[in-house]
């Protein structure tokens, strides 16, 4: 329960009450950042609880601290349905009244449109945001024109915006959603370490399907779930020209997703069995970055995904598709090369040179490996999270008239 002074106001001597929201808790960028989020205030003290939609990957949950409450939310689904999103709307309104959060935290679009405007039904004091992509970008006219609208529409209640990249926050800006002094970039922060000491698999061989004396291949590597906007099926059309100029390179595919399937159909109908490995699901993806010369990221909708900070991490340059925000990261001719967003054949060509440019490869990869990441340290993300929501919470006590009160701890931003 929150802590309330005879006047009902919020004792700020106290840990938070922080409910966190989102749609999915699958295999993906933004599942890991909101765990990661939720097991940080928890292990700092604070009361979490982690609501969320219908479709649960038993993997994440794993990786979600004890001292953290799980929450189901009947009919929070991430696909439009008046009925459904109705109940959503009502069970996260009913619930917020419940916890008395002092917290709500959104994330990804859904869940972000009925988490806010529940919150605020709820009366809870601050209402955060995180913005892991944008949901108006590269979409047809119609989406844009909703999500936009409803964008805009909560952008009102939302106390502030925490995007994941530099790019992320400027698309929400340019389109008029929110106030610039609500906007805050907080980089999708995990453990550097376990990337930059990582080895490959034990079982390396076996993974590639290799005889025991067969030599080391080219391994290129994308780590995705299959998704469309992730664009499996359209890279895998353009490395057949990688395959038949370096017939030895092998692609090893990491993740989990409703198109898997359809990709393994699609390796069959090309004849690339033997050039493509289904990795699925890892748990140790250091390992396989470990294992790799390239990395590959092809989407054509991100915020900042911390997919190419890992790879840098782990010491390995990518090839990737011009999205906003990579830049922040990504060094063409450093650590990394660039393509155009809708060329994939333009990435292919690209892949295939640095993978016959051995020189070429081996400096980018020193490029990766000394690549600047500490926004990216876990720690870093967690301490900045924790200071936007006592600012936000300053806010919303001057709102009230009670800006005498002693104002909540950890007020300034780290740098």
């Amino acid at each position: 329960m929150k802590a309330q002074d005879a006047e009902g106001k919020i004792d700020l001597g106290r840990r938070l009450r922080i409910a966190h929201v989102i749609t999915r808790l699958i295999n993906g960028g933004a599942d890991e950042n909101t765990v990661h989020s939720c097991n940080w205030a928890a292990q700092g003290g604070h009361d979490v609880v982690l609501l969320h939609g219908e479709a649960v990957d038993r993997e994440i949950v794993a990786k979600v601290d004890p001292r953290v409450e799980l929450i189901g939310v009947p009919g929070l689904t991430r696909s439009i349905s008046p009925v459904s999103d109705k109940k959503a709307l009502l069970a996260l309104t009913r619930t917020f009244r419940a916890l008395h959060a002092d917290i709500v935290h959104t994330h990804t679009s859904k869940a972000g449109i009925l988490g806010r405007f529940a919150a605020w039904a709820a009366g809870v004091p601050a209402i955060v945001h995180g913005v892991h992509i944008v949901p108006f970008a590269n979409v047809g006219v119609a989406e844009r024109f909703v999500y936009l609208a409803l964008e805009k529409l909560a952008a009102p209640v939302t106390s502030a915006f925490i995007s994941v990249s530099e790019g992320v926050r400027d698309l929400y800006l340019s389109a008029g959603v929110g106030h610039p002094d609500k906007h805050y970039v907080v980089h999708s922060g995990f453990d550097l370490d376990r990337f930059r000491n990582a080895r490959p698999p034990d079982d390396w061989r076996d993974l590639l399907r290799l005889t025991p004396d067969a030599p080391h291949p080219p391994v290129l590597l994308m780590i995705a779930a299959f998704e469309q906007r992730k664009r499996h099926a359209e890279f895998l059309e353009v490395f057949k020209k990688i395959a038949a100029r370096l017939p030895d390179t092998v692609l090893v595919l990491a993740g989990d997703g409703p198109l898997r399937s359809i990709a393994e159909l699609q390796v069959n109908r090309l004849g690339l069995q033997r050039r493509v490995v289904f990795a699925g699901y890892r748990d140790d993806p250091e390992r396989l970055i470990a294992l790799a010369d390239l990395c590959l990221l092809c989407s054509m909708r991100e915020g900042l995904p911390r997919v190419l900070m890992q790879y840098l991490a782990g010491g390995k340059p990518c090839v990737a598709c011009d999205l906003p925000g990579l830049r922040e990261v990504l060094r063409p001719g450093t650590n990394s090369v660039i393509t155009p967003p809708d060329d994939l054949s333009a990435m292919a060509d690209a892949t295939a040179a640095l993978l016959e440019d051995r020189e070429k490869l081996a400096c980018l990869a020193q490029g990766a490996a000394a690549t600047d990441l500490s926004n990216w340290d876990a720690n870093r993300m967690g301490k900045r999270i924790d200071s936007i929501y006592r600012q936000a919470l300053n806010q919303h006590l001057a709102s009230k008239g009670a800006s005498t009160r002693p104002p909540v701890r950890n007020l300034a931003l780290p740098r």
